[in-house]
């Protein structure tokens, strides 16, 4: 059978990422070799490559119970193992969110489980993810596919819990009204999943390449884990929603579709994409194929329908014979599963998408960096140019020709040391500025307003004014995103405006400083806005116990909207010590050229025969600041350069052979 689509495109990602780690790599180099390098700067270079090693393109599945959403994963993604990796079994079903990645860092293969309770601490599963001791680790040993298998089955493991403790969990409520003595009463245990989440690191060749796939459980672990509704689903790359054919579209499917996809992604979003499973169930040997393929259709018209989408975005397939036919290498039950259109839009669409986002990211990051040193370089050999012109001028001329030369050199200088006194002022402003946006993203300043906010609404006494504080706190917590936009913008203007007299009085190439935009953390507070406002405005918030509500708000919204802020004035802090970067070094090389070339002057001015050998100086400098212009403008090239696939692949094996 020919090799999966999905495969090969993941494997040309990987290579991909491998191309940008290579120039960024030899950008290192480069500073090195120039002297241009500084610890700061070490340091970004370094961060960006283990992101882009540690890099995951993540597909979440959403589904409700026993709609073949495990079986499609195995399907997808690990038919060459020849049987189930991931347990999927009638009647056994994932029971707690699972996270399947590969842990380069580690480099081992595990599983690890959160024990259910943990939801009774005030920590969110990012929060306890950090803390190794809580999880329960298994060790998989990949040479044995039984002692796996049975160990993956631990992931939806029950057991018995007495009912307070399960009410205490939030994994029970009981809205049954009981009148009558004849009445069942409330049961002393109930079943609940032994684990709250569960991550498995396994070196597959596509996790290894970079693949995360989130395996989530039904409407019940959704409605009781708000960080997978608010953080993880909308953080994936991807979001499978798998429906039944035998069952069709429920009103549970619909509940799911509804309020944890389409309201946190919206339903046109690139990445969303549903898939109509058991299609199977279908196949009637008493029909013939063309009345088989209408009512498939006709079920796939149908949850277009419900779940109000185009009918291009329902994948009709079946997970059961489509595995069975990877394993069997049986190439016309694959057709016939129809898994192979699903597999190639998640080739074709979902990954070239990640690529897209990850090179905007890496060009913004050192691209600019780059860009910043290639015109550093071209403004450096300008001026060196300049100075050679005025060398070859002054060959065989008088005296007189080359004072006035060193008359230009001298009004340069002082233009240089006005300029410098103007930079050192401008610094200071600046300073002053970034000191405001900083200190409105400051961690501190939003602990003190969410504890305060907290404290207001523990002591209140009714549900009216447990609603108020957390709008009150989400209201200031987005004005506070506003005041930091507006200085953010003021700072820009303020760095343009010195940019532009520099540019404008030393001839130096346009640097385009790179603005700090708080866009999309000020769209992700408006979306965790709407999504605050939904948790304040819910039924089910009114009916909770008043300390659950409170926890479960701090540890989902308030959690997500301080990370928001975190990473904002990581960001700006970052942002505000480079700006200055590229015009600092400008300054300190122009200082340079200004002392080198009235050297020059000086030693021309005492006798003329220096004027050769300083010319040829000057020209292998030029020549030197060419060829550095010229690898910094390959790197800056590369980095822009298209994102290649499998036709890329099949044309390097071709051009191989040849």
């Amino acid at each position: 059978m020919e090799e999966d689509l999905f495969k090969q495109q993941m494997r040309a990602f990987d290579r991909w990422k491998a191309d940008l780690v290579q120039v960024i790599q030899d950008y290192h180099h480069w500073l090195e070799s120039n002297g241009k390098g500084t610890a700061e700067i070490n340091v970004r270079l370094f961060d960006v490559i283990e992101s882009l090693k540690s890099d995951h393109l993540t597909v979440a599945f959403v589904a409700e119970f026993s709609r073949g959403k495990t079986e499609l994963i195995n399907a997808i993604f690990f038919a060459d193992y020849k049987r189930r990796l991931l347990p999927s079994e009638a009647g056994r079903t994932t029971m707690c969110p699972t996270e399947l990645f590969y842990d380069r860092e580690a480099d081992q293969a595990y599983i690890r489980m959160l024990p259910i309770e943990t939801r009774l601490q005030e920590k969110s599963i990012s929060e306890l993810k950090k803390d190794i001791d809580q999880w329960h680790t298994i060790h998989l040993d990949v040479n044995s596919p039984d002692q796996m298998i049975e160990a993956l089955k631990q992931v939806i493991a029950t057991k018995k819990a007495p009912l307070q403790d399960a009410t205490d969990l939030g994994l029970y409520r009981d809205d049954t009204p009981r009148r009558r003595r004849t009445d069942e009463p409330p049961p002393a245990e109930v079943e609940i999943p032994q684990w709250r989440h569960a991550m498995i690191s396994f070196p597959h060749p596509l996790l290894q390449q970079g693949l995360a796939i989130l395996d989530t459980p039904g409407l019940n672990a959704l409605g009781t884990e708000p960080e997978l509704t608010y953080n993880m689903l909308p953080n994936a790359h991807a979001v499978l929603f798998v429906m039944a054919a035998d069952t069709g579209v429920t009103r549970s499917d619909l509940d799911v579709w509804e309020y944890y996809i389409k309201e946190q992604r919206g339903s046109g979003e690139k990445g969303l994409v549903a898939a109509l499973n058991k299609i199977d169930t279908l196949w009637d040997e008493m029909k013939s194929e063309s009345e088989v393929s209408a009512s498939i259709e006709a079920q796939r018209r149908e949850a277009a329908n419900a779940l109000n989408i185009d009918i291009g975005g329902v994948f009709p397939v079946s997970a059961q014979k489509a595995l069975l036919a990877k394993t069997k290498d049986d190439q016309a039950l694959l057709d016939k599963s129809r898994l192979m259109e699903l597999e190639r839009y998640l080739a074709n669409e979902i990954i070239p998408a990640k690529q897209g986002l990850i090179r905007d990211n890496v060009v913004g990051e050192i691209g600019n960096l780059i860009k910043t040193n290639r015109n550093s370089v071209a403004t450096h050999y300008k001026q060196l140019k300049s100075q050679l012109d005025d060398l070859k001028s002054a060959s065989g001329k008088n005296t007189t020709l080359i004072q006035h030369l060193m008359r230009k050199a001298r009004e340069r200088q002082a233009a240089y040391n006005s300029n410098m006194e103007y930079f050192q002022s401008s610094r200071r402003t600046l300073n002053q500025q970034a000191k405001l946006l900083l200190n409105e993203l400051s961690l501190k300043k939003f602990d003190n307003v969410a504890t305060a906010a907290r404290k207001q609404m523990s002591d209140s006494w009714t549900t009216g004014g447990l609603k108020t504080g957390m709008k009150t706190l989400f209201d200031g917590i987005c004005e506070t995103m506003q005041v930091a936009t507006r200085h953010a913008d003021e700072t820009h203007r303020q760095i343009i405006a010195i940019y532009q007299k520099f540019e404008k009085e030393n001839e130096l190439q346009a640097l385009d400083p790179k603005p700090f935009s708080t866009d999309k953390y000020d769209t992700e507070m408006q979306k965790l806005y709407e999504q605050a406002e939904e948790f304040r405005s819910s039924p089910i918030t009114t009916m909770t116990e008043q300390s659950f509500v409170v926890k479960k708000f701090f540890i989902s919204l308030v959690s997500h909207a301080r990370d928001i802020f975190f990473q904002a004035n990581q960001e700006a802090e970052t942002w505000f010590k480079d700006i200055m970067i590229p015009l600092a070094r400008h300054v300190t090389e122009h200082k340079q050229l200004l002392e080198q070339h009235m050297e020059t002057l000086y030693k021309i001015n005492e006798s003329k025969d220096n004027i050769a050998s300083k010319t040829a100086e000057l020209e292998a400098r030029c020549r030197k600041l060419a060829a550095q212009y010229a690898v910094l403008d390959g790197m800056f090239n590369k980095l822009q350069s298209p994102i290649g696939g499998p036709t890329d692949e099949a044309s390097s094996k071709q051009a191989a052979s040849a």
